[in-house]
């Protein structure tokens, strides 16, 4: 590639990015536009858009699969019943209502993809903050961040954790015993930010109406079924992978889907069609762009110098490594979507490992898993910058894309700016903290 294509993609990769963060044009027509530009100007071809497929199928996969099992639990009546029950939890309390978010969001992410559990849980929280007479803003930028937080307790919980484990041959096992409690300590940061950045709900109070008996679900049978299909969804997520046939979450993801259709289907609820337009497109047109976007950056060779200079800078200190990475990860996911940062940041990473001879150059392949236990806290650090610092901006994970367009579709934009202001000072404290983790572990493996 010349230095003309290197400086056009490098230029079109930011003009994407500012568009979006000054709120110039809407975030997925801005990457689609950025897309199409480098494919006129010959930069991406065929064998780019394949490979950005390739690498993309695993985390939109797992998006898409999640948003049909969630839509077609809508139609169960059950988050009527959970918006009621979580109300009076509540107790009229915003101090309760913020902290039971917490406690109802984070087992949820450990089993599920973080952006499916916004999903889930968005009619339930909302429902809440309207009784509570509260913007529904500040609830639904905390259920992102605490869903992309929790997601990092558990392999499956977040697809920038899922990408970053599998391209190492980690287990679900594995990934609890190395790295599961990192995700708690990240999570238990953002309890202590809730009486600053969500003063007006902390010290909110609300009379309730009287009690009244809890609804009954319509179709008591159909929401059974829909619940088994959730029900197999975990299950598989847990154990899929030591089965004989060894089914991964993004298969997992795309089989409840299509049980959750046939569900559907079946009772004859409403038409398939229905749900499927309901399917939020344009969360998943704007990520799999951004995946094309970053395949550019990648075709550059930028990635390649980068794992050339973090050798020349840190020769084998590699838990000086897992901290640049925290860093340098966290920055990039809050500018980008997290997971395509995943994606490019596992190139970089192996490239700089094979250069340091840590591993053979075999470990560039797909199916290397001999790693050696020093280099684990390196691609844990990749997985926690990844997925906390997708927590500062707007576009920096799926979960706050769709948290972002569930709120426009009840009339409750939230802006770059606004997302920004709750995101930034708790990412900042959670990589910290993350980093201490990082070297207690690596000090451990030694």
């Amino acid at each position: 590639m010349s230095d003309l294509q290197i400086h056009t993609v490098l230029a079109v990769f930011a003009a994407v990015i500012l568009a979006i963060a000054f709120n110039v044009i809407d975030m997925a027509i801005a990457a689609l536009i950025g897309v199409c530009l480098l494919i006129a100007l010959g930069i991406l071809n065929e064998d780019d858009l394949l490979s950005a497929t390739r690498t993309s199928g695993g985390p939109l996969s797992l998006l898409f699969g999640g948003m049909v099992v969630a839509r077609v639990l809508a139609t169960t009546g059950l988050f009527d019943l959970l918006g009621d029950m979580l109300l009076r939890a509540t107790g009229g309390s915003g101090k309760r209502f913020l902290l039971l978010l917490v406690a109802m969001i984070a087992p949820l992410c450990a089993v599920l993809p973080n952006a499916t559990t916004v999903i889930l849980l968005a009619p339930v929280i909302i429902r809440v903050a309207v009784a509570l007479e509260a913007d529904i803003v500040g609830p639904m930028v905390l259920t992102a961040i605490v869903s992309n937080s929790a997601g990092l307790l558990t392999l499956v919980g977040d697809p920038a954790t899922f990408l970053v484990g599998s391209s190492i041959g980690m287990t679900f096992g594995e990934y609890l015993r190395r790295a599961s409690l990192g995700g708690i300590m990240a999570l238990a940061v953002v309890v202590p930010f809730f009486p600053i950045l969500m003063r007006d709900i902390w010290r909110l109070r609300r009379m309730l109406p009287p009690r009244t008996p809890l609804p009954r679900l319509a179709r008591p049978v159909y929401a059974m079924f829909c619940v088994a299909v959730l029900v197999v969804m975990v299950a598989l997520f847990v154990f899929g992978e030591d089965l004989p046939t060894r089914v991964v979450p993004p298969a997992v993801a795309v089989i409840a889907g299509a049980l959750a259709l046939l569900v559907g289907y079946g009772a004859k609820v409403e038409p398939t069609e229905n749900v499927l337009r309901d399917v939020d497109w344009k969360t998943l047109m704007f990520l799999g762009s951004i995946f094309c976007l970053v395949q550019a950056v990648t075709k550059t060779g930028v990635l390649q110098q980068l794992a050339m200079r973090l050798y020349a800078s840190f020769g084998t200190e590699l838990t000086l490594v897992a901290l640049v990475m925290i860093a340098g990860i966290g920055l990039l996911s809050s500018l980008l979507a997290n997971v395509p940062v995943a994606a490019a940041s596992i190139l970089i990473i192996k490239g700089y490992l094979v250069a340091a001879e840590v591993v053979p150059e075999a470990a560039l392949g797909t199916h290397f898993s001999q790693w050696p236990a020093s280099t684990i806290p390196v691609f844990i650090g990749m997985m926690f910058g990844a997925t906390l610092g997708g927590n500062a901006t707007l576009i920096g994970a799926s979960a706050n894309i769709v948290s972002a367009g569930i709120c426009s579709r009840h009339g409750k934009p939230i802006t770059f700016a606004t997302f920004l202001r709750y995101g930034l000072p708790i990412t900042a404290a959670q990589l910290a903290v993350s980093a201490l983790y990082v070297v207690i572990l690596a000090w451990l493996l030694r």
